[in-house]
């Protein structure tokens, strides 16, 4: 995902339309709805319900789109110091070639670089759920904000990252975000854990 359609996508999550519109039909869409990815263009879009059951087959998207999972899991007691992460909340997406991409938000936006392969790999290695992780529509979520539990390490889909960068462009104030903010951030994450259940590997 280039930066342009990162911020575009960043924008979209942020605005209420008073129609939200299908981007492969053009029906209306719901609140909860889906998102795919559009390979060429580098974007996502909201996909209806049966435009979204359309691609639930991975053929059906001929190469070019591909449908944003649902599914998130915790990894609980991972350390990802590893990639280096200078501030307290990132996420990684893998690239069709192989790269990882560390996206950093702020209240402008998001400032993205290319991650040590090699300190990538060390990371991978603690985790088959990141060996695993689908490029372009899955991502490593860290928080490292909340020492209290040890941070929270997650595999989302890639459009919760997009919903909590706006969330932070819309609650941060001043210098360090302020308090509104940081209370967002960590709603953010409860509400993770209550839609995506239980630490994976919990029994």
């Amino acid at each position: 995902m280039t930066t342009g359609a990162l911020q575009r996508a960043i924008l979209r999550a942020g605005q209420r339309a008073a129609v939200e519109r299908c981007g492969m039909c053009a029906g209306p869409v719901g609140p909860e709805h889906r998102h795919v990815w559009d390979e060429q263009d580098g974007e996502l879009m909201c996909a209806c319900t049966p435009c979204s059951l359309l691609f639930e087959r991975e053929a059906a998207g001929a190469g070019r789109y591909q449908l944003v999972p649902t599914r998130g899991r915790r990894l609980p007691d991972l350390s990802a110091d590893e990639l280096g992460v200078p501030v307290g909340l990132v996420f990684f997406v893998k690239q069709r070639d192989g790269r990882v991409l560390g996206h950093y938000p702020s209240p402008l936006g998001t400032t993205e670089s290319e991650i040590d392969a090699s300190a990538w790999r060390a990371v991978e290695a603690r985790s088959p759920e990141l060996t695993e992780l689908t490029p372009r529509v899955e991502a490593f979520l860290v928080w490292t904000g909340n020492r209290r539990d040890g941070g929270s390490q997650w595999v989302v889909p890639v459009d919760d990252c997009f919903r909590l960068v706006a969330l932070i462009r819309r609650h941060w104030t001043g210098m360090s975000g302020g308090s509104a903010v940081w209370r967002e951030i960590s709603r953010f994450f409860d509400e993770l854990g209550r839609r995506h259940g239980r630490p994976s590997g919990d029994d």
